[in-house]
């Protein structure tokens, strides 16, 4: 067992539209900017007994730390809940149990008068503004977006732990084929180096995030997250403009997704299993030879 080396991700209280596009856009490189949410109502009342207090009787899907296996789809809930019960648990509970992609324009509203799109040279996509909720112990799979938008995620209440690899790094993640994942068996907090041998030349990026703090995420970065307490974030999302990425967003919503889903309701465990020890033996066999050759 051992640890992935990582760095500390700058953090700057405030940026200008022009030097957020000239030192972070254009060179995709990540930041904390500590007070861009400062002069939103959202900085003074977003807390979870105010999200708890807006719920109503809302039913929302939750999902665990637990691989979903077998004939089934990709992502699969682990059960139903309502919203004012699960926040309730976020508060008096450590728990496993998240919920992700909350469509705040369609669920919720009323907070979009609490917040405003940043004047950062983004092409916000406004239809989508998304929450994510986790409880304290709970952990994000290592993956990257499937979109490959850009990101500004926003934590608020309690604090989290991002952790960040570029793009470059994709080659050391073990990606399962035909997905935006790594290896569900890996543990990125206590990885096993012997087994999992590429994991040893990753470089991360880390973030310690609490509440207000803004997180720039490049497009196609691979992010994986722990909560440190129950919580909750938002994300906007700026779509790519290059036409590389376009046709990839695309090919993955359009062809991997599907050809994925399908190949898990036909072939279940088998397909997976094929999946995971090509993905083992073609990395291992690579970083093998690059020792070898050293």
């Amino acid at each position: 067992m051992g640890s992935i080396r990582v760095s500390d991700i700058p953090r700057i209280d405030k940026v200008s539209k022009e030097q957020f596009l000239k030192e972070y856009y254009e060179p995709q490189q990540p930041v904390i900017i500590e007070g861009l949410t400062k002069g939103w109502p959202a900085y003074e009342k977003w807390n979870l007994d105010y999200i708890q207090e807006l719920a109503g009787d809302q039913v929302v899907p939750l999902y665990n730390n637990k691989p979903t296996r077998g004939k089934k789809k990709s992502v699969v809930p682990a059960r139903e809940m309502k919203l004012t019960d699960y926040i309730t648990l976020l508060k008096t509970e450590p728990t496993d149990l998240r919920m992700f992609f909350y469509n705040i324009l369609d669920k919720m509203p009323q907070l979009l008068e609490d917040f405003e799109y940043p004047d950062l040279g983004l092409k916000f996509f406004k239809r989508l503004p998304v929450m994510f909720f986790g409880g304290k112990g709970s952990k994000v799979l290592a993956h990257y977006d499937m979109d490959l938008a850009d990101l500004l995620h926003f934590h608020f209440h309690g604090h989290k732990t991002v952790t960040l690899f570029p793009p470059s790094q994709t080659p050391n993640m073990y990606r399962v084929p035909y997905t935006v994942h790594n290896l569900e068996t890996i543990d990125m907090d206590a990885p096993d180096f012997k087994k999992y041998p590429a994991l040893q030349h990753l470089h991360g990026l880390k973030a310690e995030m609490k509440h207000g703090d803004a997180l720039y995420m490049p497009s196609g970065y691979w992010h994986y997250i722990t909560y440190q307490d129950g919580g909750f974030s938002m994300t906007l999302r700026a779509f790519p403009r290059s036409t590389r990425k376009l046709a990839k967003l695309l090919s993955n919503v359009f062809v991997m997704r599907p050809f994925e889903n399908v190949m898990r309701l036909t072939l279940g465990e088998k397909w997976l299993n094929y999946k995971e020890q090509k993905v083992l033996r073609k990395t291992n066999k690579r970083i093998e030879k690059q020792q070898q050759h050293a």
